[in-house]
């Protein structure tokens, strides 16, 4: 709390001798540039140069003029917020503009405006070290010790800052260049005009890709719609601020990959880290140098740029993956194939009762001998496919096709009760299937299927190509149900014949031998009742 009038008058006093410098030299400077062709294009910056410092005087005398006060005391706590953020706001602006203006300006030939714009910069530089020691007082809530008036300088004051920067300058200017991403496309989000056209200024001089938003729900629209590596945030906004659309960045599983730096006059350190825990990549203040600038958003866009990598790579590996997967899948039944990814090396498991389907092209070997390979390749694939797409709707698991000869279960590595109706119903798609092949294709396809249930075991065989087989009697059972069968019709063993006899149409066929069995009773399936 300052109490003393003589303290208020002081302190504004103090803040004012190099606010009022700031306003002289910029006067000077355009007085130089009416006169100068060649400095016609700097008049506007200049014109912002002057109405931020006036804007900055008026701002200082209301802050600090007794009648603005009834009990004639200055509350720096409660001016904080105002300190941070609208005194460094002009100040920003004549730092900015002028940084940018000598880089332009060529100093050989325009030596003592070069000087004067020096000094406007060490003044404007000299009023952020007051302001800080105000902030400084406020927080003690005591002044420990007397701000000394300071003169307008009569030369630039090189600050410890500024032996920082040009030390990055002569050693980190390549590195920066080479790490940043310079076709990369950033947004700038600022309320404050002077703040969007010197940040997006200064950023298109550093090759990047440039849009402003000037309030916190146009950026989040912007960002919606468009595609952005970085998003430069201000913090302090009306109606939403910096926080809050950081919050709604973050909480969307779309954007949150987006990496913001916030930008701000404020300077407390429990701001730097809010921002930082909320999901911000860092965190610039008001006033910036461009070197520091640049080598943060360099640093930003090259951590994106690895993500991106990681996330890419991520990605591949995920689709190689589900390549694996769906390949795995086509050899190996899904239970089976979810058992070997859990580590068991020996699978093989016994099944009481399933129903095995052999099935034979008629006269296959004929026709192979009259078409090329790949005609030949081409047919079987066509019927194949038809019978894979049958086996799964009818939820059964085909088991392997050996030369013309397609085989398939039901009943295992899932045990049904219906598995002998499934299988049966197969059979008549099957042969549904061969007909509607043939009529497009005007061709005379014809099989032969063998059905038998009974006992068997399942199991994976094989080390560096896998294959999930049957053995049993009931596999060769079937098979002779095939082989021993008529062209055009499903023979079916009795075992099958007593399990679907209520649902389906089976003709005798009587006894017959079966090689390696003797005589057996076999019957036809005839479709379902």
């Amino acid at each position: 709390m300052i109490s003393s009038e003589n303290d208020l008058v002081d302190m504004g006093q103090d803040l004012q001798t190099p606010a009022k410098a700031i306003i002289a030299y910029t006067e000077s400077l355009l007085d130089y540039a009416k006169h100068r062709p060649d400095w016609a294009e700097f008049i506007p910056d200049l014109n912002k140069m002057l109405s931020a410092a006036q804007q900055l005087s008026a701002l200082i005398t209301k802050l600090f003029s007794k009648n603005n006060t009834p009990s004639g005391e200055v509350d720096l706590e409660s001016f904080t917020s105002t300190i941070r953020h609208d005194l460094r706001t002009p100040i920003n602006a004549i730092i900015g503009y002028g940084e940018m203006l000598l880089e332009d300006v060529d100093d050989e030939v325009n030596q003592e405006a070069c000087l004067e714009l020096q000094k406007t910069l060490s003044s404007a530089r000299r009023l952020l070290t007051l302001i800080g020691d105000l902030i400084y007082f406020s927080k003690a809530e005591t002044i420990s010790r007397p701000i000394e008036p300071e003169a307008a300088p009569s030369a630039p004051v090189s600050t410890l800052m500024d032996e920082v920067v040009r030390s990055m300058r002569n050693t980190t200017d390549n590195h920066v260049a080479e790490v940043a991403v310079q076709e990369a496309s950033l947004l700038v989000v600022d309320d404050k005009e002077s703040n969007r056209d010197l940040l997006s200024r200064r950023l298109d001089r550093q090759g990047f890709k440039v849009e402003v938003a000037e309030n916190g729900q146009q950026a989040l629209e912007m960002i919606r719609q468009r595609s952005y590596d970085l998003v430069l945030l201000d913090i302090i906004m009306p109606e939403m601020n910096g926080y809050q659309v950081l919050a709604e960045l973050k909480n969307d599983p779309h954007l949150s990959h987006i990496p913001v730096i916030m930008i701000s006059a404020l300077d407390e350190i429990d701001s730097v880290v809010r921002c930082i825990e909320m999901g911000a990549e860092d965190y610039l203040q008001k006033p910036f140098n461009q070197v520091i600038l640049k080598a943060k958003i360099s640093a930003s866009l090259e951590r994106k740029r690895l993500r991106d990598r990681e996330h890419a790579f991520i990605k591949k590996l995920q689709i190689e993956q589900d390549k694996s997967e769906k390949l795995l899948l086509n050899i190996l039944p899904k239970p089976i194939a979810d058992r070997l990814k859990r580590g068991e090396r020996v699978i093989a498991d016994s099944f009481p009762e399933v129903t095995v389907l052999f099935s034979d092209l008629v006269g296959f070997t004929q026709l192979s001998a009259g078409v090329s390979a790949s005609q030949l390749v081409e047919k079987l694939n066509e019927i194949f496919l038809a019978f894979d797409i049958l086996t799964e709707l009818h939820g059964l698991e085909k088991i392997k096709t050996i030369g013309d000869a397609y085989m398939l279960v039901g009943g295992l590595p899932t045990p049904r009760l219906d598995h002998a109706e499934a299988v049966a119903d197969m059979a008549m798609d099957m042969f549904d299937a061969i007909k509607r092949i043939n009529s497009q294709h005007n061709s005379n396809f014809n099989i032969r299927v063998g059905i038998h249930t009974g006992p068997v075991v399942a199991g994976v065989i094989g080390k560096n190509k896998f294959n999930y087989d049957l053995w049993g009697d009931a596999v060769n059972i079937a098979s002779r149900m095939e082989s021993h069968g008529i062209p055009g019709s499903v023979q079916i063993s009795e075992a099958t014949y007593k399990r679907i006899q209520d649902k389906f149409n089976c003709e005798s066929r009587g006894l017959i031998d079966i090689k390696g069995k003797g005589q057996m009773h076999t019957y036809f399936l005839r479709g379902r009742k």
